[in-house]
């Protein structure tokens, strides 16, 4: 935005126009904010991604646990 200024001297009058620039902090805080975003986003993806890994093995330890405890308690059964 500029800001417009006569000036009256002794000799002509004058229009002084003086232009007000940011700096670009703005833009810079915008831009550092957006690569935060990002990264954490990446990261809480990524956290996901391991605990559902994590979450798959146990379940599949689980379940051959459950096998071998059938099979076990067929064998005993058999016995008798």
């Amino acid at each position: 935005m500029a800001d417009e200024r006569i000036v009256t001297s002794d000799t002509a009058p004058h229009t002084t126009v003086i232009e007000r620039r940011g700096g670009g902090g703005t833009a810079m805080i915008a831009v550092v904010l957006l690569i935060a975003v990002l990264i954490g986003g990446f990261y809480l993806f990524s956290r996901q991604g391991a605990q559902n890994s994590k979450d798959a093995a146990i379940t599949s330890a689980a379940k051959s646990v459950g096998g071998a405890a059938d099979k076990v308690g067929d064998a005993v059964g058999s016995d008798k």
